[in-house]
């Protein structure tokens, strides 16, 4: 049940995000006078599921959720339907109109899912404002996991800054993803008032991608207590909320974050826990499971820092949300960038469907759902806008060639530039879900 609630939001938001991408295409193309002869959600090969001409244009639902398109007449796409440019160019084509207005409808998908984007974070941030923690009020300081601790981080520093030059606004896991995305070098820290340079080699970024979640570096520190224990919970018989984790075997523990690192230390393992109640202390003994959690969760962050908030209006909404789609399109031009580092060998880690489908929450959460589906809009827009054939920033980059030196790629030329780069999109496909395969067969059946 929990994989196929999965699914339904994935299928969800990937059939908003194709349909406002094609309408993209689709409204420019029509304003612009051009035939548009079909409309798809997902794609139909030999047949579709439902479908309906109205006007020039047949609307309908193919049986393969893998996208969708519209097939602008005159167009060199992928449906490789070539035999009307075999004819004289009919006032109605694509390839009749002005440069500038075939790149207007070949930048319009992108166009949405920016705009798109940019409006989901706007609504949400209208419906539920921000919520953060300045680095100033880390009084705690951040729990070192095994990464940090080897390079010679403590659990208790106080985190400055990176490569001299960069400071963190907010005390949050951004910390690890700015000194990932940016290769940092050094991190700045404080340690009993006294500041402090750590260099950070590469080969934690490699541990840390390779490790896919498993490892951790540095985590907000705050205290140990138990909110409330889930009914999946190894220790749900013995702990109950407003307990406090003071050891697990015999390692002291002080902050929650502490409880994660030792327990992916023992995944597998029987561990004894001890709790504090009230001024009792209560001793219980658990197997810890393949996630390396217990399943309870922490007290809220404003119980021990003051948490700055932000109210935003429907009009102070939008600057903000346009805000958080260029830091997510930033980011992920970052996250693009380290495929080809080939020493982080992150390119291991591209992932297909299934990858994209556990992105989303076991249990159906509107808000997740909809910053999911901004971040995917983001995602699918930039893939989209790269130059290469068969995308819209292939069709773009020919386009501009155009308008720049006057000369129009041959429809011959356009014909096999589009199966080239066909066949690397299926290829890039072929590999991300492959990869999906093999890291389920390892974790299935290698041991």
């Amino acid at each position: 049940m929990d994989i196929l609630i999965q699914i339904l939001q994935l299928i969800l938001s990937l059939s908003i995000l194709v349909v406002l991408h094609e309408l993209g295409h689709f409204i420019p193309a029509k304003l612009f006078k051009t035939r548009v002869d079909k409309f798809y959600l997902f794609f139909d090969p030999w047949f579709s599921v439902v479908k309906k001409k109205i006007g020039d244009t047949e609307y309908g639902i193919g049986w393969l959720p893998l996208g969708g398109y519209v097939k602008i007449a005159g167009m060199v796409d992928e449906s490789m339907d070539l035999e009307e440019l075999n004819a004289e160019p009919k006032p109605w084509e694509f390839r009749s109109k002005p440069a500038w207005q075939r790149l207007i409808i070949m930048l319009g998908g992108v166009t949405v899912n920016l705009i798109l984007a940019a409006f989901i974070y706007a609504m949400l941030l209208w419906a539920h404002g921000e919520r953060s923690i300045p680095m100033a009020n880390a009084k705690y300081g951040f729990v070192a996991d095994e990464l940090a601790t080897n390079i010679g981080i403590k659990t208790g520093d106080k985190i400055l800054g990176y490569d001299h030059k960069h400071t963190f606004d907010e005390a949050s896991a951004a910390v690890v993803k700015d000194l990932l995305l940016d290769n940092a070098t050094s991190l700045q820290i404080e340690r009993n008032g006294e500041k402090m340079d750590i260099a950070i080699p590469e080969k934690v970024y490699q541990d840390l991608i390779q490790a896919e979640g498993k490892k951790g570096f540095v985590h907000l520190a705050f205290p140990s207590d138990i909110d409330s224990v889930y009914p999946e919970s190894p220790i749900a018989k013995a702990a109950k909320g407003g307990d406090k984790i003071i050891a697990i075997n015999d390692t002291p523990i002080n902050f929650f974050a502490e409880i994660g690192v030792v327990l992916r230390k023992n995944i597998g393992k029987d561990v004894s826990i001890t709790l504090l109640r009230g001024a009792d202390t209560i001793v219980t003994n658990a197997k810890i499971p393949e996630t390396g959690k217990l399943s309870v969760s922490s007290r809220d962050l404003d119980k021990y820092f003051t948490v700055n908030e932000i109210h935003y209006n429907l009009l102070s909404a939008f600057p903000a949300g346009i805000h958080s789609a260029w830091v997510q399109l930033r980011d992920y031009v970052k996250q693009v960038r380290m495929m080809f580092n080939p020493r982080l060998k992150a390119y291991k880690q591209v992932g297909g469907f299934a990858r994209i489908t556990s992105l989303f929450p076991t249990t159906w959460n509107w808000t997740a759902f909809w910053m999911l589906t901004a971040f995917l809009s983001i995602m699918l827009a930039f893939l989209n806008v790269l130059p290469i054939p068969a995308l819209d920033g292939g069709h773009a980059l020919f386009t501009i060639y155009e308008m720049i030196t006057g000369r129009k790629p041959s429809d011959k030329f356009l014909e096999y530039a589009q199966i080239v780069g066909m066949v690397f999109l299926f290829s890039l496909m072929i590999y991300a879900n492959g990869n999906d395969f093999v890291r389920w067969a390892s974790a299935h059946f290698i041991h």
